[in-house]
Order: C-alpha cells, then sequence, then structure tokens
C-alpha cells in the first residue's frame, strides 16, 4: 500500500536552498518515490500559510520512513538548515 510525504515549505534563502534541491533526489532516487505535486498554484483554506505544498508518493510506509532518515536526506536536510521553513508528515495510503 502506497504512502505519502506531505510537505508545506516556504523557502527563505534561495541560494542557500539550491543545496538541498542538489543532493535531495538521489534519496528520492532510492527509495523510489514519486511527485504528485510540487508547488504550483495552491489555496489554503484553513491552517497556516506556506508557499509551497509538496506530495510525494513512495511504495510504502516503510520505504517512506526510510528516505526521510537515510544518510542521503540526512545530508540534504543538514544543506536546508536555515533556508527553509519546512513541515513533513508521513501518511498511510489506503
Amino acid at each position: 500500500m502506497p504512502a505519502y510525504w506531505i510537505a508545506h515549505v516556504t523557502v527563505t534563502d534561495p541560494e542557500a536552498y539550491k543545496g538541498y534541491q542538489s543532493l535531495a533526489p538521489a534519496a528520492f532516487a532510492r527509495f523510489g518515490a514519486r511527485f504528485l505535486a510540487r508547488g504550483g498554484q495552491s489555496e489554503v483554506l484553513e491552517g497556516p500559510e506556506a508557499a509551497r505544498h509538496v506530495v510525494i508518493e513512495f511504495p510504502d510506509l516503510a520505504a517512506a520512513r526510510a528516505c526521510y532518515h537515510s544518510d542521503e536526506y540526512r545530508a540534504a536536510r543538514a544543506a536546508r538548515a536555515g533556508a527553509a521553513e519546512v513541515a513533513v508528515v508521513i501518511v498511510d495510503g489506503l
């Protein structure tokens, strides 16, 4: 059963964020991630505003968790530190 990352992102330092953008794809590729939504037009109906909303599908919950905790994604998160406000939730699919 698939699982999803749902992320809400506001980039505060676009130049520093490029480090994250160069590192994160390796983690996503390793764990079979598929982007369903990334940026684009959005409308917040309830809750805090974020500039970007991202939905990433993984083969299963174990892959979604493993990706987040992988060495590749840890490096990407470290590169992103101070460059964005981020909230990430992992959700089990139906």
